[in-house]
């Protein structure tokens, strides 16, 4: 039996609860979910904290889980709630941050899921337990965890540069990294234990941000799903969302003095109410 701790059983209900009314609301999923532009230019940093607790489906929030559930359950009980708690929230932030950092001219970007923060956990897992093995479902053997870290660093980092999928690497990348070194910073001890497995890790990452800083037009960033608007800046993009939105609002406002409040349906009226919060 999985022996988890109090924290790990609260973020858990949480992301299944939130989660679960963005399955039902597309309001409350567009008003939480990260989004580049509402950040930079709408100044809504909460969508940081909040998008970690959204996921697209039940599949990526299980998934997320299942794996938050294999790790916390050793971690907390070793390291205690409080320094757990802060590794999670401070892979959350890091994974946003890098995130925001890679896609600041990518207007259309957005993201949800609490990869960042499980990714987090499982980092500093790495560093805080050298010679420790990695179980996957269905391998009957274990990975050791070196190994698994450096693969996931360069595969993350391939997939930031491809754009050949739409998971968001940047958020795995960005939250693998703060979370070990907020392990490191808490228990300098590891530097000496497991320095081999932690420089594996962190040195191709460090060096992918530095080349992304020096030249940020060599990620390529099209796909199916998303395609960047270079010739649109993020000032002229929120101005278009804001004029869709007012239209969408009129034809609400029409709808009611035709037919009255009670003819719309629990979309309109969400949209109707966050828009009344905004302006």
């Amino acid at each position: 039996m999985v022996d988890i701790g109090i924290i790990g059983i609260i973020l858990i209900v949480l992301n299944f609860l939130i989660s679960n009314k963005g399955f039902s609301s597309r309001a409350f999923f567009d008003k939480y979910k990260f989004q580049v532009s509402s950040i930079l230019v709408g100044r809504e940093y909460v969508r940081f904290i909040s998008s970690g607790f959204l996921h697209v489906g039940w599949q990526h929030l299980i998934f997320n889980m299942i794996t938050l559930l294999l790790f916390s359950s050793s971690m907390e009980n070793v390291i205690g709630s409080i320094p757990f708690l802060a590794i999670y929230f401070a892979g959350l932030a890091g994974g946003g941050l890098l995130a925001l950092f890679i896609h600041r001219n990518h207007n259309d970007y957005s993201a949800v899921g609490a990869s960042g923060a499980v990714c987090g956990v499982v980092f500093a897992s790495i560093a805080l337990f050298p010679g420790s093995d990695i179980g996957f479902f269905g391998i009957p053997f274990g990975i050791p965890t070196w190994l698994y870290g450096t693969a996931y660093i360069l595969y993350s980092i391939y997939g930031i540069r491809s754009a050949k999928d739409n998971i968001g690497h940047e958020a795995h990348l960005g939250g693998a990294l703060v979370g070990m070194i907020t392990a490191i910073i808490m228990y300098p001890v590891v530097l000496q234990t497991n320095a081999f497995t932690i420089a594996l890790i962190t040195i191709p990452a460090i060096l992918f941000i530095i080349f992304i800083t020096v030249r940020p037009h060599s990620l390529l960033v099209d796909n199916s799903f998303f395609k960047s608007s270079h010739n649109i800046t993020i000032d002229h993009k929120y101005n278009i969302e804001r004029n869709i939105q007012r239209q969408e609002i009129d034809r609400i406002l029409d709808k009611i003095n035709e037919r009255g409040m009670n003819s719309l349906t629990r979309q309109e009226k969400e949209r109707l109410e966050e828009y009344s919060k905004h302006s």
